[in-house]
């Protein structure tokens, strides 16, 4: 494993969602090989879908914009989220080998434990105090760098997540509860007077602690002069890359399995597949974009586009794509 060598801090000080993704690439584009970076942001009024995710069946787009918030699409995995300035956002930014899943998750239990509460790392991305999830987790993987980014409830108003996330019962059921408030928390239940630049200064703290090297810190604005932070902003803040084109479909299957739920959408003329979309909310992106892109040629019969599955699945080496090419041959 990579030693890391210097550690930076990079504070945003805006609350514009397209600005602060944007900004998130760029850091991962401009990452030195022995850096760790933490990443400290916050959107305001808004609903963040994953990768894969279909914004419109994720987000009751109406009523989010009714009310004058923004849907803005990650690069990570996942599920759909909202922020407002009661929630603070991290991400981890570290080198393919310096990138420690186990180390970073530690940073953030140790800055709940600072502050007075007492975290758990529960399932395949969450935080829990008190049996509820406070903070949900999400990855991306780029050319030479990735980051681990998510989310820490400390005030955020609890009321306006139904009214803007659409989430399936069928992973409510899974779960075992009835409603998305119930499987959050806010740690102001916990620590009344905790404050969003307590979260962040605990944090800090935390991350120095666990990573050393001087802990620099950085103003977003150094780095938002330049042409590929325009081009970043641009892509973000596009319709095609938040709601992206929904050809219609003549087939789809759906289902849910322990590690997310998946619909594939199939446009298919005279017996062959012309047009593909998958939407998950797993937390493999790669894997469900390779599914898709796969499926395009292929003879619209189910042991066909399980066999096509299975051959991806062989040559990437992923467990995901082969559990959905067995699915969809015998279940679907």
């Amino acid at each position: 494993m990579m030693t890391v060598k210097k550690t930076s801090i990079v504070n945003a000080t805006g609350y514009d969602p397209y600005v602060n993704l944007a900004a998130e690439e760029l850091l991962l584009n401009r990452l030195a090989p022995d850096e760790a970076m933490l990443y400290l942001w916050q959107n305001q009024h808004t609903v963040v879908v994953g990768r894969n995710q279909n914004a419109w069946r994720e987000c009751h787009v109406e009523n989010l914009h009714s009310d004058s918030g923004r849907l803005a699409r990650r690069l990570s995995g996942g599920g759909a989220v909202y922020h407002d300035l009661g929630n603070l956002n991290f991400t981890f930014l570290l080198s393919k080998q310096a990138y420690d899943l186990h180390r970073q998750l530690k940073v953030i239990v140790n800055a709940a434990r600072e502050v007075g509460i007492q975290a758990e790392f529960s399932g395949r991305n969450d935080i829990l105090a008190g049996g509820r999830k406070f903070s949900g987790n999400a990855f991306y993987h780029g050319q030479n760098s990735s980051y681990h980014h998510g989310t820490i409830l400390v005030d955020v108003d609890m009321s306006r997540l139904a009214n803007y996330l659409n989430v399936p019962s069928a992973k409510m059921t899974t779960k075992g509860v009835s409603s998305v408030q119930s499987r959050v928390v806010n740690l102001r239940e916990f620590v009344p007077a905790l404050s969003i630049p307590d979260m962040k200064l605990a944090l800090i703290k935390s991350f120095v602690a666990e990573y050393g090297g001087g802990g620099e810190q950085y103003s977003l604005a150094d780095f938002m002069d330049t042409t590929e932070f325009k081009d970043l902003h641009d892509k973000y803040s596009s319709w095609d890359f938040r709601f992206g084109k929904s050809p219609h479909f003549d087939t789809t299957y759906e289902t849910r399995f322990p590690w997310g739920g998946i619909e594939i959408g199939l446009a298919v003329t005279g017996g062959v597949v012309k047009a593909a979309r998958i939407y998950s909310d797993a937390m493999e992106s790669g894997s469900i974009e390779l599914m898709a892109d796969s499926l395009l040629g292929c003879h619209f019969e189910r042991a066909h586009l399980a066999l096509r599955l299975q051959e991806i699945s062989r040559l990437h080496n992923s467990p995901l794509v082969a559990e959905v090419a067995t699915w969809l041959k015998n279940e679907a």
